[in-house]
């Protein structure tokens, strides 16, 4: 009787920690989202700017690719 009380009650205690750590995870908002996809953009365009730098010092240089 004791073991099915102390194994009830940890599986209750897991239980209710799991469903804790469900309820703190973290929604992000419209203005988070926003932000991720500006980051994105962002990265996108850097990296564009770099081939094109990459270009043009190989064009002083006279090589082509």
């Amino acid at each position: 009787m004791m073991k099915l009380k102390k194994r009830t009650t940890a599986a209750l205690a897991v239980s209710a920690l799991m469903l804790a750590l469900l309820g703190c995870q973290k929604h992000e908002g419209p203005a988070e989202s926003a932000g991720k996809e500006i980051d994105k953009a962002t990265q996108k365009a850097g990296e564009q700017i770099e081939k094109a730098g990459d270009k043009i010092q190989d064009a002083a240089k006279g090589d082509k690719k």
